[in-house]
């Protein structure tokens, strides 16, 4: 008789292979472990599952899909959304120049004094430099302890106390310098400023809360007692925000009544590129004797503001992607492990017929894996798409990287290799009598 030998084989399993006869004559040749069950034998296995059940299929890669999408689309969005907003603050930087006095220490102990002052002609004089398209005078005006601005002549001791708004001064081409619309009204113009008058334009969120709403009944705010028609309101004000929160009057006006010893500062608005040039002009035309006195603070190459902004958008964009990515990971495991606790009998049989653990294993591993790879693909695809839908719908540019759209269809099929391990771990560990056991 041929001889025996028990052998062990890399996964665990005994076998028995005929060596020999008597004679020493091999009675059946060595087969090799891989040609028993090759890659495309355990791709066809895990693959052919998939699509037997195919509303199981669609609410098992539905978790990835949305996770995927979600992440594809939040960086898409966050994309997006920083480039506009860079933009916007790049827009409105790249086109500004500010000029203020310039600061020197003074005193024992250190205080910051100005060095120099703007001349109340600043605008006339900047205005005919290349590059300069408006300019505008602005000066915040100080108060006196207990002076406030109403719109309430009567001083109410049992009124509660409301805060005043900020008073500025301007010069008349605040407007288009600021680059502000007219709610109603008007604005000031060169004789109001020079003549001194008493009449003052109200930013919008100030004139809410003042509860003036129209100029056609002559309204007037009592700015320290004196009484200052209001001719306007005005709303945008891209470049000065805070004067929507103010009450503007002319620069005359303010040296008059408030003794304003001088501006704070000189607002230019150029042509994009222009800021370099206008800056280092800008000086010597105000001071031609003492440059050095002024300081023009002219756009830089980037907003470190956008940057922030987009960093901070980036990462909340992001957790946001990776939590809903997360559910979608745990619905494959979820439909994985059921799919074999369902499936004892037929790993059981498969166990019974000679496959290894290694090869249920793999099965499920690879059927897991390309679950997460057909979700990942889609989801990549449903976020891009989503990502140009809204930025078409509001009328941005859409900002993707496809290296994005790429990676999402690797995360998902990684995303169903972790999902798939413990559930592959359990069908690997089913005995062939299990479903002798379960019946």
């Amino acid at each position: 008789m041929g001889r025996l030998r028990r052998t062990r084989r890399k996964d665990g399993d005994d076998a028995q292979v005929a060596t020999s006869d008597a004679a020493g004559t091999p009675l059946v040749p060595a087969i090799a472990h891989a040609d028993r069950f090759t890659f495309q034998d355990l791709v066809a296995e895990a693959t052919s599952d998939i699509g037997s059940r195919p509303a199981r299929l669609v609410m098992t890669i539905l978790g990835t899909v949305l996770g995927i999408a979600s992440l594809v689309a939040t960086i898409g969005f966050a994309q997006t959304a920083a480039a506009q907003i860079a933009s916007q603050f790049d827009g409105a930087a790249a086109t500004r120049v500010v000029v203020t006095a310039a600061k020197a220490q003074s005193g024992s102990q250190n205080q910051s004094v100005a060095a120099g002052r703007l001349p109340w002609d600043s605008p006339d004089r900047v205005t005919y430099l290349a590059g300069v398209e408006s300019a505008t005078l602005l000066g915040e005006v100080e108060l006196t302890e207990g002076e406030t601005i109403t719109a309430v002549p009567v001083n109410d001791p049992s009124a509660a106390a409301v805060a005043s708004p900020r008073l500025f001064s301007a010069s008349p081409d605040l407007l288009d310098t600021a680059e502000g619309g007219l709610v109603t009204g008007r604005f000031f113009d060169a004789g109001h400023d020079s003549r001194a008058d008493r009449v003052a334009v109200l930013g919008k969120r100030a004139a809410e809360r003042m509860g003036i709403n129209r100029v056609d009944s002559q309204p007037s705010v009592f700015i320290g007692g004196v009484a200052y028609a209001v001719i306007g309101i005005v709303d945008g004000m891209e470049r000065r925000s805070e004067l929507q929160d103010a009450v503007i009057i002319p620069t005359g006006s303010a040296r008059a009544d408030f003794g304003l010893l001088a501006p704070s500062e000189l607002d230019i608005r150029i042509a994009v590129g222009a800021g370099p040039q206008v800056a280092k002009q800008a000086v010597v035309a105000l001071q031609p004797d003492d440059p050095e006195s002024l300081e023009a603070k002219a756009p830089s190459g980037a907003s470190d503001l956008s940057q922030s902004v987009q960093s901070d958008v980036n990462v909340v964009f992001l957790i946001l992607g990776v939590i809903a990515l997360l559910a979608g990971g745990l619905g494959i495991a979820n439909v994985t492990l059921l799919s074999v606790m369902e499936r004892i009998g037929e790993i059981g049989l498969r166990r019974a017929l000679g496959a290894t653990r290694r090869q249920i294993g793999a099965q499920f591993m690879v059927e897991s894996i390309v679950i997460g790879f057909i979700g990942g693909l889609i989801g990549s695809a449903l976020g891009v798409f989503a990502v140009i839908a809204v930025a078409v719908v509001q009328g941005w540019t859409p900002v993707t990287d496809p290296l994005i759209a790429l990676a999402g269809a690797v995360l998902g099929a990684v995303v169903g290799w972790g999902s798939g391990w413990y559930p592959a771990r359990r069908a690997a560990r089913v005995e062939p009598v299990a479903p002798l056991r379960g019946a």
